[in-house]
């Protein structure tokens, strides 16, 4: 397995502090074991319905991804939720800028720690590196997001998820 963190449990300690006052369950599966909901295939995260499931190995980047896909859709996405939680580029784009923001509220990952798993693992963005599309390629994904509720005009999460 690459080298990026994963769902242990003070990770996953303040994955559960950070999303469950927002209504989604994180769910912890043993080591092995399937993940439901999960797009890619495990170890990556699922989603189905309010819960987000992981693992020991699950990497932090991805139970973040997963989670601001929950925060960043629409209600009645988020009622029928199984698996593909949809949206266009722009609301992708919008749920990597979050998962790197939230990233600071999760002790031992911060922003610069979760960029480097992203390119770890692969992500892509048209200027390159993470770094390089989060400081110079992400104006729609900041717009996109304050539009829609989930961070103020400083940047700053509002702690509310979409509601239209």
């Amino acid at each position: 397995m690459m080298d990026v963190l994963v769902c242990e449990a003070g990770h996953l300690s303040s994955l559960r502090d950070l999303f469950e006052p927002l209504g989604l369950e994180i769910r912890r599966h043993p080591e092995g074991a399937e993940l439901p909901g999960s797009y890619w295939g495990a170890p990556e995260a699922g989603l189905v319905g309010d819960v987000l499931h992981v693992r020991p190995d699950t990497p932090v980047h991805s139970a973040l991804h997963e989670a601001c896909h929950y925060l960043c859709m629409d209600p009645a996405r988020r009622s029928g939720l199984h698996t593909d939680a949809g949206g266009d580029d722009l609301e992708e784009s919008a749920v990597c800028y979050l998962q790197i923001l939230l990233a600071d509220q999760l002790p031992g990952v911060g922003r610069e720690r979760l960029m480097d798993d992203m390119d770890t693992w692969g992500y892509s963005f048209r200027l390159g590196d993470t770094r390089a599309w989060f400081h110079g390629d992400a104006e729609d994904a900041r717009a996109w997001l304050q539009a829609h509720g989930l961070v103020d005009a400083d940047q700053a999460f509002t702690g509310r998820l979409r509601q239209r």
